[in-house]
């Protein structure tokens, strides 16, 4: 197991939420989209939708309290203690936007914004301990970190988490790194998520930095015909890779994402 550079237990994505102008919308098209399920969360802890693939917990909808904050999906890092890890991103020149915060008997909460901006939160579980599954279709499969100043954002994520930065392509223009853990080789078993520099076309000067979580699906080119047919946009069409065919989406209320079917691969 990895550990962070002040002793505590790897770190992993853990859990992912959107935030919706309408929850009954996005149940609407997330529950076609992927076979999604829901359950109403705690109401002593406001509205909070869980969403499950069959039966198991997936991923959550939340509805914005805020007209001013965005629609948006949120990806979460596993901690074992939020309040060292707040003081972590502090350190390494981040920004807490909430937290730690208890929520309820559930785990404890921290959202926070990394060395380029990026938003993210941070979990540590108390009865709520995650994805119930990941890495089939209908639950979470990745998540990467698009930003504009690669030295700073891989310095703050070994600082906080202890993650490792692996550049996978040099030379060619494009500046990708995926994340493990100090010490552990870079591979499908200890990889953690990505990163990416916005500085192709398709990222405009005023886009900010952010994250982009991926869904497993069985067929990405029907999840596309899919999101259109519900109201959705591709950002990027489908195209294959070594990590599977995938695509960048927009739900019909503005959050992005991407879907990706792992099966099917540029190499065959």
């Amino acid at each position: 197991m990895g550990a962070a550079t002040d002793g505590a237990p790897r770190t992993m994505p853990c859990w992912a939420d959107v935030t919706l102008p309408d929850v009954e919308a996005g149940k609407r098209f997330y529950g076609e989209l992927f076979g999604w399920t829901f359950e109403e969360g705690d109401p002593g802890l406001g509205v909070y939708v869980q969403a499950f693939h069959e039966g198991a917990n997936v991923a959550a909808l939340a509805p914005k309290p805020d007209g001013r904050m965005p629609t948006a999906w949120c990806v979460y890092f596993s901690s074992p203690d939020a309040v060292a890890t707040a003081d972590r991103i502090r350190a390494a020149g981040g920004q807490i936007v909430t937290g730690p915060m208890e929520i309820g008997r559930h785990g404890t909460l921290v959202l926070a914004a990394d060395a380029g901006g990026a938003v993210f939160g941070v979990w540590q579980a108390g009865d709520h301990r995650g994805f119930e599954k990941r890495d089939t279709h209908g639950a979470y499969g990745w998540t990467e970190v698009y930003t504009r100043d690669a030295a700073a954002v891989d310095a703050f994520y070994e600082r906080v988490f202890g993650l490792t930065a692996h550049d996978l392509v040099e030379g060619t223009g494009f500046d990708y790194a995926v994340w493990t853990p100090a010490g552990e080789p870079l591979d499908p078993e200890h990889a953690v998520g990505g990163r990416a520099v916005m500085d192709e076309p398709g990222f405009p000067a005023a886009m900010p930095a952010h994250f982009l979580v991926y869904f497993v699906v069985d067929d990405c080119d029907e999840a596309c015909r899919t999101a259109r047919r519900l109201g959705g946009r591709i950002r990027r069409e489908a195209q294959d890779s070594p990590y599977g065919r995938f695509a960048v989406l927009t739900d019909d209320q503005g959050a992005d994402f991407a879907v990706v079917d792992p099966a099917r691969t540029e190499n065959g």
